[in-house]
């Protein structure tokens, strides 16, 4: 009996001393976890790359940006009553001042502070929805000057 569980003692030693070692790149420090670094500064840091199927996030109250749609059909949005949408002369006048986008962060931005997918996934589709209704006036603006050229 001695021998057995000497046996299943040094089984279960050599079983986590090979685990240890096969993950020697994973840390732990005021209850974050590391990988790739030995100074975690959330629950989960990871330095080197991710591979991965499928990302879910959470919005934890952020707001889709329906209300780019809401606003301009209503006039209004309930769902962020102080969204503006720029015209295309505001936009081009503040991008020849700060070569990027409106409340795209700079490129000096993102690299000092990195960059929230949520946060820019959000603002990506708010542009998007944006383009859609530039594009949208476009076409009507196209259609009427059709017409026009056809009717002369």
């Amino acid at each position: 009996m001695k021998h057995f569980l000497f046996l299943c003692t040094l089984l279960v030693t050599i079983t986590i001393s090979a685990q240890r070692n096969s993950l020697k790149n994973i840390y732990s420090k005021n209850n974050n976890i590391g990988i790739g670094t030995k100074v975690p500064d959330q629950l989960l840091t990871v330095k080197g790359k991710i591979h991965t199927q499928e990302v879910i996030v959470d919005l934890k109250g952020a707001v889709a940006p329906d209300y780019v749609f809401e606003k301009y059909f209503k006039g209004f949005s309930t769902l962020k009553p102080n969204y503006k949408m720029l015209t295309l002369k505001e936009i081009e006048d503040y991008i020849k001042e700060n070569y990027h986008l409106p409340k795209v962060p700079s490129s000096e931005e993102i690299l000092e502070n990195g960059l929230s997918l949520k946060e820019m996934n959000l603002l990506l589709l708010e542009k998007i929805e944006e383009l859609t209704l530039y594009t949208i006036q476009q076409q009507k603006e196209i259609d009427l000057l059709k017409k026009q050229v056809e009717n002369n």
